[in-house]
C-alpha cells in the first residue's frame, strides 16, 4: 500500500506542495496634497503672468523718437544722415521729437553741439540763423583764470569789455571813468584747448562793434563777462 508523502511546515501544518506564484507589487499610498504648496504655486504662477503683462504693457507703449547719429556743430544745418529713429519707453517728462517729425528739422540749424546717441529736443534746433543780419561774429579766446564757472552756453547775454593795457590809460579818459563795453551773445563756446587751457567764445555783436571788439582781442585788451538774464 503507497503512502502519500505531505510536508509539513515549520507550524505544523501539512502542506500539498509549494508552488511558486506571481509576486503582487507593493501598495503605494497615495500622497496627501497639502494646500498651502498647491496654495503657493498658485501665487507663483500669477505672479508670474502678472510680470509678463507688465512687461507686454511696456513694450507696447513705446515711442518711435528722433535720435542723432553723428557730431553736429551749431550752426550747422541738419541733414537727414545726422539722424536717426529709436524706439524706446519714453517719460512723459521727456521732451523729443517724434520719429514723425523728422522732416520737420530736416533743414534748420542746430542750436546747441549734438553728440551721437542723443535724443533730439525740439529746443535743440532753430530755424534762425546764430548770427542774424545787421551781426558780425568776434572769435575770443580766454585764459584759464579768464573763464566764467558759469558755464558759457548759446544763446547768453555777454558783455565785452575793454580793459586798458598794463601801464597805459585810455586817451581823454580819466581813471574812474566807466570803462568801455559792448554787448554780445554767446554763439558758440570751445573745449579747452589740451596744454593751454584756452577757450575760444564766439560772440555776436553789432555790425558796427565787430571791428572793435575784435581790434581789443588782438590787441589782449579784452575781458568777457556775463551779462544778467534779462540784459540789465
Amino acid at each position: 500500500m503507497s503512502k502519500t508523502q505531505v510536508d509539513t511546515a515549520p507550524n505544523g501544518v501539512p502542506q500539498q506542495g509549494r508552488v511558486a506564484g506571481p509576486v503582487a507589487p507593493p501598495r503605494v499610498s497615495a500622497r496627501r496634497r497639502r494646500p498651502g504648496v498647491i496654495a503657493l504655486s498658485l501665487a507663483l504662477i500669477a505672479a508670474g503672468g502678472a510680470g509678463v503683462a507688465v512687461l507686454l504693457l511696456q513694450v507696447g507703449n513705446r515711442t518711435d523718437v528722433v535720435t542723432v547719429v553723428r557730431d553736429v556743430q551749431v550752426g550747422q544745418v541738419l541733414s537727414e544722415d545726422d539722424l536717426g529713429k529709436a524706439s524706446i519707453a519714453l517719460d512723459p517728462a521727456v521732451k523729443a521729437v517724434r520719429a514723425d517729425n523728422l522732416k520737420s528739422v530736416v533743414g534748420k540749424r542746430a542750436a546747441v553741439e549734438l553728440k551721437p546717441g542723443s535724443l533730439l529736443s525740439p529746443s535743440q534746433v532753430t530755424k534762425d540763423n546764430l548770427v542774424k543780419a545787421g551781426e558780425q561774429l568776434v572769435p575770443i579766446g580766454l585764459e584759464p583764470k579768464q573763464i566764467p564757472a558759469t558755464a558759457l552756453v548759446p544763446g547768453q547775454k555777454v558783455e565785452l569789455v575793454h580793459v586798458p593795457a598794463q601801464g597805459t590809460t585810455d586817451t581823454g579818459k580819466t581813471s574812474d571813468a566807466a570803462p568801455r563795453t559792448i554787448d554780445g551773445r554767446v554763439v558758440k563756446a570751445s573745449g579747452a584747448a589740451p596744454g593751454t587751457g584756452i577757450v575760444v567764445v564766439d560772440v555776436a555783436t553789432s555790425a558796427t562793434d565787430g571791428p572793435t571788439a575784435a581790434a581789443w582781442e588782438a590787441a589782449g585788451t579784452l575781458r568777457l563777462v556775463l551779462a544778467a538774464p534779462d540784459g540789465n
